[in-house]
């Protein structure tokens, strides 16, 4: 019996002693495979095990101590597969479990079928997607609450499948993140809204561009140079962007957060923490660390109208954020009421439903140019 090990979210290379019959490769992104020519399946989850255990060992990276892990899944020949191409799908397959049930590795068996094969279906039509140009944005307003001026906007990515018609994030970013495709796929989104940017300013549209940025594309060392290569090669200033972050990034590792933030922000681009208050985390970061901006999760803002706890909450959110000089956005806006209390609440910027949905840039410019022929007729009424 030979055995094929298929893992993922491992270094670029590591001190793991292997005999001259096995193979070891990286098949893409990060994930890799292991070939143990003649072995069972037990000796298999002792090279897994063993595996793991050398990958929990920090190591120095660009000055940093970082730890790395493995999900690995187990298939074998003949039992599994009688070709290489059989047994990397059932190796596979087994990963994702591996994944689902954070038991580090996993050894494939017949149940593992159906939410694998699904998976890997949907793994190979994301992969096809990022190089046939099936991602799209939608553009989301944001409100300057002191002069009702549209300030900025958001980019969200979506995936207009050629068969399911449109996704939203929550149906692929996981396994974008899972498969180690987030770096290309953040790169598309870049390019596609920074292209948009371009288009807006060409056009007399000073508008902010909001990009989410997950903390696996933030590790990227060059990622400011990179950032700033593609303003420059568009004529952008890099204070129109914002890169929005989450907190868990900024507390899995405080000091490789400053690094990279520092560098971004001196480049001239904002940093905005997003989904601010739904971490269990310190406020010291706020404190220690580069940021423009907090974005106030609307799991706040919905419930204003009925929780006089929750108001309470986003008014002393509010006054925190001016106190540290950094600027107050309110997501989730779904009515008119929270819009006018965060007026009064002196908080800056608001973006929600209630004003527009995420919407393709055409049907935002429509929407802008209607806005703007209102504002207009308003003026001339109150003239």
């Amino acid at each position: 019996m030979s055995a094929t090990c298929s893992f993922s979210r491992s270094p670029a290379a590591f001190p793991l002693s292997l005999r001259t019959e096995d193979l070891f490769a990286r098949v893409g992104g990060d994930e890799f495979v292991i070939f143990l020519d003649g072995s069972d399946s037990v000796r298999a989850e002792a090279v897994a095990l063993k595996l793991r255990a050398t990958l929990a060992q920090p190591f120095i990276l660009a000055g940093i101590s970082v730890q790395a892990s493995a999900s690995i899944g187990i298939a074998g020949y003949p039992d599994q597969g009688e070709d290489l191409t059989m047994l990397l799908r059932k190796a596979d397959m087994a990963m994702y479990t591996a994944k689902a049930t954070h038991s580090g590795h996993h050894v494939y068996r017949g149940t593992d079928d159906h939410h694998g094969e699904e998976r890997l279906h949907l793994l190979e039509e994301l992969r096809l997607a990022l190089v046939d140009d099936q991602l799209v944005m939608h553009y989301q307003p944001k409100i300057d609450l002191k002069t009702g001026d549209v300030c900025g906007v958001e980019a969200l990515v979506r995936w207009n499948h050629p068969t399911r018609g449109l996704l939203q994030p929550d149906d692929f970013l996981g396994l974008v993140e899972e498969s180690g495709l987030m770096h290309a796929m953040t790169e598309i989104v870049l390019h596609q809204a920074l292209d948009q940017a371009a288009s807006w300013s060409a056009q007399g549209r000073t508008l902010t561009m909001a990009v989410n940025m997950s903390p696996s594309s933030l590790i990227d060392t060059v990622l400011p140079e990179r950032i700033s290569a593609m303003l420059s090669s568009r004529g952008l200033s890099p204070a129109m962007l914002v890169l929005e972050i989450t907190e868990d990034f900024l507390l899995s590792d405080r000091e490789r957060a400053r690094s990279i933030l520092t560098r971004l922000q001196a480049t001239g681009i904002r940093i905005s923490i997003d989904d601010f208050g739904t971490g269990y985390s310190s406020l010291a970061y706020l404190r220690d660390l580069p940021i423009d901006e907090l974005k106030l999760d609307k799991s706040f803002i919905i419930p204003m109208k009925d929780d006089p706890r929750a108001t309470a909450l986003v008014v002393s959110t509010i006054d925190l954020a001016h106190s540290l000089g950094l600027r107050m956005v309110a997501e989730g806006v779904e009515d008119t009421t929270a819009y006018s209390e965060l007026i009064g609440y002196g908080c800056d910027v608001a973006q929600g439903f209630l004003m527009s949905h995420p919407v393709p840039a055409a049907e935002l410019e429509d929407w802008l140019a209607a806005r703007a022929l209102d504002a207009s007729a308003l003026g001339q009424i109150s003239g």
